[in-house]
């Protein structure tokens, strides 16, 4: 290959920049997919390399077509590649079928058919010979928006300059990951975790059901590694939703442990039982506090992280939330 291997900008976590400064900021909705530099040498071929570094060209054959897009061209791009449901929304769940296929082509090939993926471009790093990694992100954006990049899978989605809350509480109301906040005047930085780019999850808080724990490893062994959650669904079972593996201080998780251990059990009080090696089950009368990201088509909780014990509340307080298909 002659384009130059490029490893992808990463945003920092944290919060909107501050009012005064929020036209020198440009927003964009963060997807939930995976990331992927694109090279386009010019003469028909493409690449693609996962954050990683890993060739994942052959997982995802539907983008092949992109390597005709700019003819001559050579370039390469920053994006996301996403696998949408039914309402249009990027869904992690449904894009795990596709990721991990790139030694398998048959199979990914038939995936591609019944799960075709989007990829989603915002940015460019390198055109038509050129170096583009000391160019502000305005100017490399506007480079990006002139190839005209969208197709039956690729799209290049504009981004909203000033306005940042506003961009964000739309990405709330829509059930959207988040938002990425880019520094106009910011230069691409290979590789590295910058603070010229922000990015903020929608977070959600729900209360869920102990019914299970997982033994730790290492200086924790016998404590609790992860606990086995779960919610009541709308028939009145307690359904699993997950395991929660962080979010507690060592004094917590020891005194989960005591707590565990007098409810333990000998009956999964979930229906229907999870697939989990290695289960410790327990009564389930232990209300917690969680938070995560979004929730599977299947009803688990994604990146779910301890808040808190909830004894003031009972099972039966913890909102029924789950639908009998879930």
């Amino acid at each position: 290959m002659t384009l130059p291997l490029i490893p992808p900008m990463l945003a920092t976590p944290g919060t909107l920049p501050p009012v005064a400064q929020d036209a020198r900021w440009a927003y964009e909705t963060k997807q939930d997919g995976q990331r992927a530099v694109v090279y386009l040498e010019g003469d028909g071929t493409l690449l693609l390399r996962a954050r990683s570094g890993e060739d994942i060209t052959a997982a995802y054959p539907e983008l092949r077509p992109l390597a005709e897009a700019l003819g001559e061209t050579p370039a390469v791009l920053d994006g996301e590649i996403l696998a949408l449901d039914e309402q249009g929304r990027a869904d992690f769940q449904l894009l795990q079928s596709r990721m991990g296929l790139a030694h398998a082509p048959a199979r990914a090939a038939r995936m591609a058919a019944r799960t075709p993926v989007q990829l989603v471009l915002f940015d460019v790093m390198h055109l038509a010979g050129r170096s583009l990694l000391k160019v502000p992100y305005s100017r490399r954006r506007g480079r990006l928006e002139e190839l005209g990049l969208d197709g039956p899978y690729w799209s290049t989605p504009g981004a909203l300059v000033g306005r940042g809350a506003e961009a964000l509480e739309a990405t709330r109301e829509h059930g959207l990951e988040g938002l990425v906040c880019k520094r106009l005047d910011s230069l691409y930085e290979p590789g590295a975790r910058s603070r010229s780019w922000i990015k903020i999850r929608n977070m959600h808080n729900e209360d869920v059901i102990v019914g299970g724990w997982l033994p730790g490893k290492g200086r924790i062994a016998g404590l609790p590694g992860a606990l086995l959650v779960g919610q009541f669904a709308a028939d009145g079972r307690l359904r699993y939703v997950g395991g929660v593996g962080t979010g507690w201080s060592e004094s917590e998780r020891t005194e989960l442990a005591a707590l565990l251990r007098t409810a333990a059990s000998d009956v999964c009080p979930f229906d229907p039982v999870p697939h989990v090696a290695g289960a410790h089950w327990v009564l389930p009368r232990l209300v917690g506090e969680v938070r995560y990201s979004v929730r599977t088509r299947s009803g688990l909780l994604r990146q779910p992280s301890w808040q808190r014990l909830r004894p003031d509340l009972t099972p039966r307080d913890a909102s029924a939330v789950l639908p009998d298909d879930a």
